[in-house]
């Protein structure tokens, strides 16, 4: 990018570590406005889906044609709510924590292949950069609970990282047999090895489908969606960890989840679904690669909602049970099985 403001006149003559800086801030602006901008509609879109499902007329009609307004005026109001906190509450924990939740989902922005030339940071570890940004959300979470001095936030805090640690493992272990297939943590040359036809995404291929089950369900855990939402559990925890947070802080969580919400996506589509391909090959042209990825990553976070409205929450000793006894063998098994088949076939 910095290559793109050094051809501008007006910046044609300044030193090469200033164009860097300047690139670095231009792109984490870009990204902060569409996380911003993606976050309210993907909270319209939440309010819309549980209008249909549940025969909710409010989200309907209030807030302007179809809503449209509605998430606006949350922000709004968000953004002038009086900033309190907990009288005995660990101030520097607890003001750190919704920007480390936040920070979790921005990095990993930088990473997403949106198309060929069209990425903040095209890394040859970009799948384990990923991983690793993700850890920050943990950290996040514990001290929000932590830091709130209360026993519902640190409660939530416990259950969100027990639940985000475990899940991380089947998790990864679904990525591994694609890294295998590729040869690379590249989110880019994981991509182009499913160009042409549609029967090249690796979700068609009956080696990785199982794969991408596994992976779909970790990732509501990850970013703790029903069925999953034990750390948020209003009818128990009050509202987890973030039970007494208010204004923008309040809104760096609510963020920072829909952002979230949208990396899991882009990675499933990114290493099962073709990336920035359509299966169609006539239709792969540079100008419309953006378009078919944020498309795809928006119909995998449509189906994250919806779950949200349809299925009931799991208990405790139940997320644990699917994660520990079930999807981790399972995403063992696969990937022996896997290595097995390809060190025959080769």
């Amino acid at each position: 990018m910095h290559e793109t403001l050094s051809n501008l006149p007006l910046l044609s003559g300044l030193p090469a570590q200033v164009l860097v800086v300047l690139a670095m801030v231009s792109a984490g602006g870009i990204i902060l406005g569409c996380i911003a901008v993606g976050g309210m509609f993907f909270i319209w879109s939440e309010r819309k889906v549980a209008g249909y499902i549940q025969s909710r007329y409010g989200p309907m009609y209030v807030g302007g044609w179809h809503g449209v307004l509605q998430s606006l005026a949350d922000g709004v109001k968000l953004l002038l709510k009086e900033d309190i906190w907990p009288e005995k509450a660990d101030k520097p924990l607890w003001r750190m924590a919704p920007l480390l939740v936040f920070l979790g989902a921005f990095l990993s922005f930088v990473v997403l292949p949106f198309g060929p030339n069209f990425v903040g940071a095209n890394l040859d570890i970009g799948l384990f950069y990923v991983m690793a940004t993700s850890s920050l959300v943990v950290m996040g979470v514990i001290s929000a609970g932590w830091g709130s001095n209360n026993k519902w936030a640190l409660y939530g805090a416990l259950r969100g990282a027990a639940q985000v640690i475990s899940y991380e493992i089947p998790l990864g272990l679904a990525l591994l047999p694609v890294v295998m297939s590729t040869g690379s943590l590249n989110l880019g040359t994981i991509i182009q090895a499913q160009a042409g036809w549609i029967h090249n995404w690796h979700l068609l291929n009956p080696l990785f489908f199982v794969s991408f089950w596994i992976y779909v369900i970790s990732s509501l855990a990850e970013v703790n969606r029903v069925p999953f939402d034990l750390p948020e559990t209003e009818s128990e925890l009050v509202s987890g960890y973030h039970t007494e947070y208010t204004g923008m802080k309040f809104a760096f969580f609510f963020l920072g989840e829909y952002a979230d919400m949208f990396v899991v996506s882009a990675i499933g589509v990114t290493v099962f679904l073709g990336g920035w391909y359509s299966g169609i090959p006539a239709l792969d042209v540079p100008a419309l690669f953006p378009l078919i990825f944020i498309l795809k990553s928006f119909f995998l976070v449509f189906v994250q909602i919806w779950l949200r409205w349809t299925l009931p929450r799991l208990r405790v000793d139940q997320l644990m049970y699917v994660c520990w006894k079930v999807f981790i063998p399972i995403a063992l098994a696969n990937l022996l099985l896997y290595g097995v088949i390809r060190t025959v076939l080769s």
